[in-house]
């Protein structure tokens, strides 16, 4: 059996496996009709356009990530646990949720930086687990503490946005061309952070830290934009620049399809459209920002009684009395 072959075999395999955990989804005659493959007990696969994993209604071509029945396991604990999620050109989610409701997690699913233990992924058109994903990341912009956390304090601001063209963390013996020189500079003033070309990693300070890992994560012009906890360990006014920056970058039209994780809804910029609410890896909510982010969804997902404001295009989430 040729490569190709053997890849589309173990898709399969991987899809009947699935199936087996899946038993009562929905979600398996929908993938049998998109990839052209029929699991143990669905119906045969068809040539028709892929449908919404979630609302069952048509999407267009233009879906950026689709997930159905995603499960993440490590050990003997589900971190995520049958997540479905539909992401499409032009949305901008939000994911809430407590401590260790598995946001992060499906964050690095989403980047093609992890591999469910079930479920399907479909990631800008390529199926994870049938795609090198080295080739598939650059078309990704990721923000996270864990790159922050590798860069050496001595690297230029500069050196360490326009490096992600080369997908490198600094600058080494790698050539730029002007126009990834001047794309670099220009991403930076859009983070308010002019005339900090030159200025190295360790004298910045947290929130400017974090605005020049966003203008990174755009650098290659990236077709997703994953963002996670952008705002954690800021001050009030760190935060507020933060809310600024990212509100620009979500109200542009031509800003790429984004998925931001935050703890607080205060941290929640103007532009997001839709929500998904966690909770202990499962999903308690999705759908449109404002019909899910409500006091009695985050109140079972914190557990605790949660008042729910949105006032002046931001949120606020209190302890109710």
């Amino acid at each position: 059996m040729g490569s190709g072959g053997a890849i589309g075999a173990q898709v399969v395999e991987q899809a009947s496996e699935t199936a087996a955990d899946l038993e009562h989804s929905p979600r398996l005659d929908v993938f049998s009709s998109c990839w052209g493959w029929a699991a143990p007990g669905t119906a045969e696969s068809s040539s028709g356009p892929c449908m919404s994993l979630t609302q069952g209604k048509f999407l267009p071509m233009s879906a950026v990530a689709q997930l159905a029945g995603v499960g993440v396991r490590r050990g003997d604990r589900w971190i995520l646990n049958n997540v479905d999620l539909d992401v499409s050109d032009g949305q901008r989610w939000v994911l809430v949720g407590p401590n260790g409701a598995g946001k992060t997690t499906l964050l690095q699913v989403l980047g093609a930086q992890l591999h469910p233990t079930v479920g399907l992924v479909e990631i800008l058109d390529e199926i994870l687990g049938a795609v090198d994903v080295f080739e598939l990341r650059p078309r990704i912009g990721m923000a996270s503490s864990a790159l922050a956390h590798r860069i050496p304090e001595s690297e230029k601001v500069g050196n360490i946005v326009v490096s992600a063209a080369w997908a490198v963390v600094g600058r080494w013996r790698e050539a730029y061309d002007e126009q990834d020189v001047a794309r670099a500079g220009s991403l930076l003033e859009r983070m308010g952070l002019v005339g900090m070309v030159d200025r190295t990693w360790g004298t910045l300070s947290e929130g400017e830290c974090k605005r020049v890992e966003i203008a990174r994560a755009l650098m290659t012009d990236p077709e997703l934009l994953l963002l996670d906890e952008p705002a954690a360990g800021l001050d009030l006014a760190g935060r507020e620049q933060l809310v600024e920056v990212l509100s620009a970058i979500f109200t542009d039209p031509d800003a790429p399809a984004s998925v931001l994780v935050t703890h607080h809804l205060e941290e929640i910029p103007a532009g997001v459209t839709h929500a998904l609410v966690m909770a202990e890896g499962h999903v308690a909510a999705a759908g449109l920002v404002e019909t899910t982010l409500t006091s009695e969804v985050l109140s079972g997902a914190f557990g605790m009684p949660l008042t729910v404001s949105h006032v002046d295009g931001r949120w606020n989430a209190r302890a109710a009395h």
